[in-house]
C-alpha cells in the first residue's frame, strides 16, 4: 500500500511540477505549485514525518506561495504567448513525461535489491527534535531564508513603484 501511495504522490508532483515550468499563465503556474506541494507533504507522510509535512503545507503551501502570489499581482504579469506549436509542447510535454516513468519504474525494480531501511529513531520528526534542529544547527539557515523573502518583497515593490511626479532620473 506504501509503495502505491509513494507512487501516486511521486508520479504527481513530477506532473504538478511540470506543468508548473509549462503553464502559460503565471497564476496557473502558481497553483500547480500548490499541488506540487501538497503531493511533497503526503511524500513526508510517509516518511513517518508529519510534523515536517505540517509545516510544509503551512509554510510553503500557505506563506510563501501567498508572497509569490503577491508579487505576481503586483508585477501584474501577462501571459507569454507560446512561439512552439501546440503539437510540438504536448509532444516534449510526452516525451519527458515517458523518460521520468522509465527513471522511475527502473529505481523501483533496482531499489527491491537493496536491503531493508533501518528503523527510525524514537522521536523522529517530532516537534521537539525539528525545533532542536531548527533553533541550533540550522539557525543561520534559517535567519537567511527570512532575510532573502523579505529582500524578495522589497525587490518586488521597487520593481513595480513608479516615479512621483516631483523625482526624476538624477535622484
Amino acid at each position: 500500500m506504501e509503495t502505491i501511495l509513494f507512487a501516486a504522490f511521486a508520479l504527481a508532483s513530477i506532473l504538478a511540477a511540470l506543468l508548473t515550468i509549462t503553464a502559460p499563465a503565471p497564476i496557473a503556474s502558481a497553483l500547480y505549485l500548490v499541488v506540487t506541494l501538497f503531493c511533497v507533504a503526503g511524500l513526508y507522510v510517509l516518511l513517518a514525518a508529519p510534523f515536517v509535512a505540517a509545516i510544509q503545507i503551512i509554510v510553503y503551501a500557505g506563506a510563501v506561495l501567498v508572497l509569490i502570489l503577491f508579487v505576481i499581482m503586483l508585477l501584474n504579469l501577462k501571459p507569454v504567448e507560446e512561439k512552439i506549436s501546440i503539437p510540438w509542447h504536448a509532444a516534449g510535454i510526452a516525451v519527458a513525461a515517458l523518460l521520468l516513468l522509465v527513471v522511475f519504474l527502473t529505481i523501483m525494480s533496482v531499489s527491491s535489491l537493496l536491503p531493508p531501511a533501518s528503523p527510525l529513531p524514537s522521536g523522529y520528526g517530532t516537534v521537539g527534535q525539528v525545533g532542536r534542529l531548527l533553533f541550533t544547527k540550522y539557525l543561520y539557515a534559517f535567519e537567511v531564508v527570512s532575510v532573502l523573502l523579505l529582500l524578495a518583497v522589497i525587490g518586488a515593490v521597487a520593481l513595480i513603484r513608479k516615479p512621483d511626479a516631483g523625482e526624476t532620473d538624477a535622484d
